[in-house]
C-alpha cells in the first residue's frame, strides 16, 4: 500500500487487516458512551467515509462483526482483538477508528458525544463541541454538507 493524497492506510494491531480508506473523510467525532468505553477501553476517536471509499486490503478472512445494539455494528481483528470499525446497521457510513490509521492523517477532532456519560478519570477539551448525548442537528448537518461537498470534489 502507497501512500497518495487522498487516502489513509491502517491496520490492526498485528497486522492481520490492513485497509484504505479515500477521501472525503468526516472529521474526528469522539464518542464516550459506555458501549464504546467498554469496546475500547476509553472513548471512541473515528472518522467515517462512505462504503465505497473503504477497501480491506488483506486479511478480510480476520474481520469479525460483533451486532452491540440494533442500531450499531462493531468490526475487530479475531486475531488480535483490535477494535476497527463501527457502522450503522444501515451499512452506511463506515466509521474507522483513528488509532488504527497510519501517521500524518491530517484528521482533526470536530465533536465530542455523549459526553454525560464519560468516564470521570480524564477532562474534555471544551475548546471542541461537546453534546450531552447525540450531536445537536446542526453539527450534524455541518459535518454532512461538508463530507457531501467533499465528495462531489472527488
Amino acid at each position: 500500500m502507497t501512500d497518495s493524497p487522498g487516502r489513509l492506510n491502517g491496520r490492526c494491531l498485528c497486522g492481520a487487516i490492513a485497509f484504505t480508506i479515500q477521501t472525503p473523510f468526516r472529521p474526528i467525532i469522539a464518542c464516550h458512551c459506555r458501549q464504546c468505553a467498554r469496546w475500547t477501553g476509553h472513548a471512541v476517536y473515528a472518522t467515517a467515509v462512505a462504503p465505497e471509499r473503504f477497501e480491506i486490503v488483506s486479511g478480510e478472512s480476520e474481520l469479525t462483526w460483533f451486532h452491540s445494539s440494533k442500531s450499531g455494528i462493531r468490526g475487530f481483528c479475531k486475531a488480535c482483538g483490535s477494535s476497527l470499525f463501527w457502522k450503522p446497521a444501515s451499512g452506511t457510513p463506515i466509521s474507522i477508528l483513528a488509532g488504527t490509521l497510519d501517521f500524518p492523517t491530517g484528521l482533526e477532532t470536530a465533536a465530542h458525544i455523549h459526553v454525560s456519560s464519560k468516564s470521570d478519570y480524564f477532562d474534555i477539551d471544551e475548546s471542541v463541541p461537546c453534546f450531552a448525548e447525540e450531536l445537536s442537528d446542526a453539527m450534524a448537518e455541518k459535518l454532512a454538507v461538508g463530507h457531501r461537498s467533499a465528495a462531489a470534489e472527488g
